[in-house]
């Protein structure tokens, strides 16, 4: 499975952002899915979490009511729409297959190279 995420860009606080993740080599629809975020100096945290059917989502406390996962299968592409951004959102944004549903399932997939989002105060 690979994974490729896009859409990150410079943007002013307040501001929004659409990352897409495309996914190839395997099966989309199957999957559980998750982004991640790695700001400078900091570990990797998890963001949010879709479940296969993408019926069932989770935040992260710092972004919830702000960031919207959701799933398109037939184009086999993950989504993360960002709104009301904060200059601590700043950090590389990854996506990944979780091993099941949840903020803290593990990931079973390799870390592609992510998008850089940047926010300016």
């Amino acid at each position: 499975v690979q994974l490729q995420a896009s859409g990150g860009g410079l943007v002013q606080a307040g501001g929004s952002l659409k990352l897409s993740c495309a996914l190839s080599g395997g099966t989309f629809s199957r999957y559980a899915m998750g982004w991640f975020r790695q700001a400078p100096g900091k570990e990797r945290e998890v963001v949010a979490a879709i479940s296969w059917r993408g019926e069932r989502t989770d935040y992260a406390d710092s972004v919830k009511g702000r960031f919207t996962i959701f799933r398109d299968d037939a184009k086999s592409t993950l989504f993360l729409q960002l709104n009301s951004l904060k200059p601590e959102d700043t950090a590389v944004y990854y996506c990944a297959v979780h091993r099941s549903y949840g903020l803290g399932s593990p990931v079973t997939t390799n870390w592609g190279p992510g998008t850089l989002v940047t926010v300016s105060s």
